[in-house]
């Protein structure tokens, strides 16, 4: 077996409408409702299903706790517009931008932090 790409992955928050809100409103993702009316963010080819904490479907986490993640997201956008449009929507930078390596190599982020307290890293790859 060889895996090829991640499909989606679960935050537990605290409210999934402020979540899905500040997700959409700060980095563009779309908020959609699938199933008996669970939250998610999709993006690109993926998404984020959001779970309430003490509400998760099963099977589940072991221990689903908020502000629990530390998720590196890619973007294409330069990380001066990164950190412009953070500062734009009033969102404190946690760090940034430094340089890191990412999955395909070097990278440069940003860091901040969602309504849970998560650690969110925005990353751009080098080009060449």
């Amino acid at each position: 077996m060889r895996i090829e790409r991640l499909d989606h992955l679960v935050l537990t928050v605290a409210d999934p409408d402020a979540t899905a809100a500040f997700y959409a409103r700060v980095l563009g993702m779309e908020p959609v409702t699938f199933g008996e009316g669970r939250r998610a963010l999709r993006f690109g080819r993926s998404k984020i299903n959001l779970q309430r904490a003490g509400h998760g479907y099963e099977p589940k986490a072991a221990r689903p706790t908020p502000g629990s993640a530390d998720l590196c997201l890619v973007t294409t956008a330069p990380p001066d517009r990164v950190v412009a449009e953070l500062r734009g929507h009033g969102v404190p930078i946690e760090a940034g931008p430094v340089e890191r390596t990412g999955a395909e190599g070097p990278i440069t982020s940003v860091y901040l932090r969602d309504p849970d307290l998560n650690l969110i890293e925005i990353a751009a790859y080098r080009t060449p």
